[in-house]
């Protein structure tokens, strides 16, 4: 039991720690697009870890639903985001 509760406090911290670099990615100046999608997405990405994470320790299902429409969203904003940058539209 102490070595679960240990890995998912290990997993939250490098996730959260994670979370201002992928912001430095995104911010820094002289970026492309596409550069600065990947770093929308990879904080997407976390912060649908943590939130799944969390869901772990707190047992509940509803934070599970709220992790896996935030995915799909990022999903469908990041297809319609890198085919506006390649093609110049949406749709």
């Amino acid at each position: 039991m102490a070595w679960t509760e240990l890995a998912v406090n290990f997993a939250l911290i490098v996730m959260v720690i994670l979370l201002p670099i992928a912001f430095y990615r995104v911010a820094k100046p002289r970026q492309s697009a596409g550069e600065r999608l990947v770093g929308v997405d990879t904080i997407t990405n976390l912060l649908v870890g943590i939130v799944m994470i969390l869901a772990v320790v707190e047992q509940t299902d509803t934070t599970i639903d709220i992790g896996i429409v935030v995915a799909a969203l990022s999903f469908a904003g990041t297809v319609s985001i890198a085919r506006y940058i390649s093609e110049g539209r949406v749709f």
